[in-house]
């Protein structure tokens, strides 16, 4: 009998990189790694954005390693295309940076990353096992170990441990055993994927004035989106001349032909920048899913077991946030695993009991499934529009850094008191989300029946923080106060914008509290 303080079922991504963050914040803790597989392929999620970066470089002190294995992220990166794909591309409407991000993020060859975490963690002290299954699954709820087999050649082993993390992808084994999967019927759109090599460097393609207008920064860097109505395709780079592209939306949910090889190169060639990139590309490998979004009924549970990454939820790969997901939820697990076994008070000093403490966790992880949710649902029709893009982007980022980054980077998400508080306005947080997601897709309506959807989609050059002018503070100390303040000018300058695009004029301050209401913003 293998008896362990934390067993974590999975050795991708978000298994690593918890038992990599367990045995830095508690050394000497017995913590076993059950992999299936032996080696380490190519997986998508390789965008990292500000949140998940902090959490890599600050918690998990991967900084150097990144810079030096991986590339450094120029940001996200939007182009606009008109309405017959074969827009050239120094005319296509550009959003984007004119410089490296002031917080960083990377562009991470996923099957490398894992490699080298199973390597450092094998260095540790985690009890590293793969190609190995793990079979009859038992989660205790009277306070004792929790109980399974490892399958390993034809021959079982018996392991118990008081902690249970299940890092095991879509498949889920807790997720299966407990019935916690969730289907996300709102938002259905799939993805189909492939590494190319040789893939065009996108400055190559331009003349002297489309590298001069982003002063001649690298946007090859950058997460590149082209974006169509109700789909977007993504170019992200990655080490030794590879590139991962893919497409994102509707045609991957519901034509199968994309999801193979040759369709999705068929598809990706019908878009001329695209094809143009893509000439003189090799194929490596391709893979795709009908259907990307999902929730669960539990992320963390009181019983001592807890799911991160993808076998806890989905959202939607837009803004990248799947890393992000896996900080808050490793997060969590590590403090809680503290309180059990280390300081007993977990990192903001209070005493609350596990189940206690497991429950707000749980809690304020659903509120943030759902928050993301609420900024993918309906919007897919808007992608193909620079001008309302560029306004949802303003939105979107805008409380992505104002909310979430601010917060997270100074420990706020581990403070009882700020993530009661947070709980209990939720409800409003989440109205908010849900006027302004129709407010979107109402304004995409109007425009479209106007003909006018293409209308900004070229010739110009739209800069990503123009509207977003706090970048530089997130990261210091604010008062909730300042937080709601912001809040309340980035609702009021997207509504006012929002409603200039159709002719209507605004009164430019509204109370916040009459955006937490279901209402009509129009």
């Amino acid at each position: 009998m293998t008896t362990l303080d934390v067993a974590i079922l999975g050795g991708g991504l978000a298994g690593n990189l918890l038992a990599r963050q367990l045995v830095r914040k508690l050394p000497g803790l017995r913590v076993g790694l059950y992999e299936k597989s032996t080696e380490r392929g190519y997986k998508v999620g390789e965008s990292t954005v500000e949140l998940g970066s902090h959490y890599l470089t600050r918690r998990l002190g991967l900084g150097r390693y990144l810079y030096d294995r991986h590339l450094p992220k120029n940001g996200l990166r939007y182009f606009f295309d008109d309405a017959s794909h074969e827009a050239p591309l120094v005319r296509m409407t550009e959003i984007g940076s004119e410089s490296l991000p002031f917080h960083p993020a990377f562009q991470i060859d996923r099957a490398r990353l894992e490699a080298d975490l199973l390597s450092m963690n094998r260095s540790d002290g985690v009890r590293v096992s793969q190609g190995v299954e793990v079979t009859s699954l038992r989660l205790a709820e009277d306070g004792g170990p929790h109980r399974f087999e490892v399958l390993e050649e034809g021959a079982k082993r018996p392991v118990e441990a008081r902690w249970v993390m299940d890092a095991s992808g879509r498949g889920g084994l807790i997720s299966r055993a407990q019935g916690l999967r969730v289907r996300e019927d709102d938002h259905r759109v799939g993805a189909s994927w492939a590494r190319f090599e040789n893939v065009a460097e996108i400055d190559e393609l331009g003349d002297e004035s489309f590298r001069a207008r982003v002063r001649y920064t690298c946007r090859s860097l950058s997460t590149l989106h082209f974006c169509y109505a109700g789909y977007w395709i993504w170019f992200i780079p990655l080490h030794e001349g590879i590139t991962s592209v893919g497409v994102v939306g509707i045609p991957p949910r519901d034509d199968a032909a994309i999801r193979t090889p040759e369709g999705l190169c068929a598809f990706l060639q019908g878009h001329g920048v695209v094809g143009e990139l893509l000439r003189s590309a090799k194929l490596v490998d391709a893979a795709g899913l009908g259907h990307l979004a999902f929730s669960t009924r539990r992320f963390i549970s009181p019983h001592r077991w807890g799911c991160t990454g993808e076998a806890a939820s989905f959202a939607d790969p837009l803004y990248s946030p799947g890393t992000d997901f896996m900080a808050l939820e490793n997060d969590f697990l590590t403090d809680l695993v503290d309180r059990d076994l280390g300081s007993g008070c977990g990192a903001d000093g209070a005493e609350d009991d596990l189940a206690t403490r497991a429950e707000l966790y749980d809690r304020f992880l659903h509120f943030r499934h759902e928050a993301a949710m609420r900024i993918y649902r309906g919007q897919y029709d808007l992608l193909g529009s620079a001008e309302l893009m560029k306004l949802k982007w303003d939105f979107d980022l805008g409380c992505y850094y104002n909310l979430w980054v601010a917060s997270y980077m100074q420990d706020q998400h581990l403070d009882g008191v700020w993530l009661r508080r947070e709980v209990r306005q939720q409800r409003f947080v989440l109205q908010a989300l849900e006027n302004f997601g129709r407010f979107f897709e109402a304004l995409g309506v109007e425009i479209e029946a106007r003909g006018e959807y293409y209308r900004g989609n070229l010739d110009r050059l739209l800069p990503g923080l123009d509207h977003i002018d706090f970048v530089g503070e997130v990261g210091s100390p604010r008062t909730h106060r300042s937080v709601l303040e912001k809040t309340h000018q980035i609702f009021d300058a997207v509504r006012v914008r929002g409603l200039g695009l159709i002719g209507q004029e605004a009164p430019e301050r509204q109370p916040l509290s009459s955006y937490m209401v279901p209402r009509s913003l129009l």
